[in-house]
């Protein structure tokens, strides 16, 4: 089975120079790298590092017009070749067989949800009194979610269910959750596996983060994907959830030391509510019915 690993990058340089570099090292090496790249326009050298990776056909270079993991992360889809499609993020270290063990684990469940280091973390496992799971922890097992930044999916059985669910916009907040609710009702529960290993490093740059911190900022693109999935998905106590997150979202330390940002992030919430309460309306943006233009595509990135 051929691995297609899919990066979606956005405002990132030195270090989805340093990620593809680290990709380039795992085993086995029947693997494709895929690079959607959502960044307007690079610095000169790490425009020619690109380049010159994609003539020699180290990558394959997908520019978009404008910034959406979804919709990245579709175009993904539709370009693999692999059977196996492993999604990571553009600022991460692989561990050196993090590739083989999602193909291996790939026996047990059509999506496997790979182990991730945050910054400062360490290998723990779970304890019995533990209510939530953790993607630090050291044993494999079935899941409910997975993170962004480490998950593989049959590429088929994916596209069957639409894709990714273009509707998630900004930061696209519980994308994962979503799409693996609708992914879990058709092909069953999502595997852990320890040995996909690999440390994300959050650098504070680009990615998600070029949307703001969501402590501080008025804008809803954090808060829109929260009440998108309630209100779609009706999770377990979904009311009590939306109803409680405005609250909880003042409840920091932050807003405690730093009172004037209360406000910004009511409205915030507010008017992430009313922007979902607008999306759900116009119903889910699958593959289906997300359009993948040539001018989105460029032709001049295609192998």
């Amino acid at each position: 089975m051929l691995v297609s690993v899919a990066i979606p990058t956005y405002q990132r340089g030195t270090v989805l120079l340093e990620t593809i570099e680290s990709l380039q090292s795992l085993v086995p090496t029947s693997l494709e790298v895929i690079v959607v790249d959502q960044t307007a326009k690079h610095e000169a050298k790490i425009e020619q590092a690109l380049t010159e990776l994609y003539e020699k056909h180290i990558i394959r270079w997908y520019r978009l017009d404008k910034p959406s993991i979804t919709h990245a992360m579709n175009v993904a889809l539709q370009q693999a070749r692999g059977e196996i499609v492993l999604f990571v993020d553009d600022d991460i270290i692989p561990r050196s067989d993090l590739v083989a063990a999602h193909k291996t684990a790939h026996a047990k469940s059509d999506l496997v949800a790979g182990q991730v280091l945050q910054p400062g973390e360490v290998l723990s496992p779970l304890q019995p009194d533990e209510k939530l799971f953790r993607f630090n922890t050291t044993e494999s097992r079935y899941i409910s979610e997975f993170i962004g930044c480490n998950f593989s999916v049959k590429r088929e059985k994916a596209l069957a269910i639409g894709g990714f669910d273009e509707n998630f916009l900004g930061a696209a907040f519980n994308y994962e959750a979503e799409f693996a609710s609708r992914f879990i009702k058709h092909f069953g529960p999502i595997l852990f596996e320890p040995k996909a290993s690999l440390r994300h490093l959050r650098i504070q740059r680009g990615g998600t983060r070029a949307h703001g911190h969501h402590l501080r900022t008025a804008k809803p693109t954090h808060s829109v994907g929260a009440y998108y999935y309630f209100l779609k998905v009706r999770p377990h106590h979904w009311w009590q959830q939306a109803l409680w997150r405005p609250f909880r979202s003042v409840r920091t330390r932050h807003h405690l030391s730093h009172p004037w940002w209360i406000i910004p992030s009511l409205l915030a919430e507010v008017s992430g509510f009313f922007w979902a309460l607008k999306l759900l309306a116009a119903g889910p943006k699958y593959l289906e019915s997300s359009e993948t233009s040539p001018s989105e595509v460029l032709p001049s990135c295609e192998l």
